[in-house]
């Protein structure tokens, strides 16, 4: 496999991009993203396997399940974040280890259920959070410990939005190549 062939497989959508110029505009556009998203998930992967559950989106990559709750767990934080830098100034957030999370028992085997009903239940509640926010909330920001960069809000959105639909790229394009579809 070549490098270019293993960097499509790890970002099907491209990287996460950031519009410098008016990224307000895309605020609704984002929160839909975020709204969407869980009816979008759970319809791709309703009818798997555990087999293909249990099959790598690309080669050392993780598998469905890890991938579904990965992202129950990431935008958990994300949705926490939101949270602090509504409520603090500046706050410093706390990191965490996605890949030891990734390779924990309930990662490697839990049923996927859970997760997607956590994601269901977490976006609903978020996407109440974000339509209830002012304009100049999405200014507020926290700081990344590992590097001290501050992140506003509305960055943080986008790159939800791009995160969830990462990921269900990484699992629609698995399906689309395996014959799963």
């Amino acid at each position: 496999m070549t490098s270019e062939q293993l960097e499509l497989l790890k970002y099907p959508i491209g990287k996460m991009y950031f519009p410098e110029c008016r990224p307000e505009n895309y605020i609704q556009d984002w929160i839909g993203d975020i709204a969407d998203f869980p009816l979008r998930l759970q319809d791709l992967v309703k009818k798997l396997s555990e087999q293909q559950l249990d099959a790598a989106y690309r080669p050392e990559g993780w598998t469905v399940r890890q991938l579904i709750h990965h992202m129950a767990d990431s935008h958990s934080h994300a949705y926490i974040r939101f949270k602090w830098a509504l409520t603090e100034d500046n706050p410093l957030i706390k990191a965490y280890d996605e890949k030891a999370y990734a390779i924990l028992f309930d990662s490697k085997t839990a049923p996927i259920g859970l997760s997607l009903d956590n994601i269901k239940a977490l976006h609903a509640k978020w996407v109440f959070l974000l339509e209830g926010m002012e304009p100049g909330d999405y200014r507020r920001t926290f700081r990344h410990p590992e590097n001290g960069r501050e992140c506003s809000l509305l960055e943080c959105l986008a790159m939800y939005a791009w995160h969830g639909r990462h990921h269900y790229a990484h699992i629609e394009h698995l399906k689309k190549r395996r014959d799963w579809i």
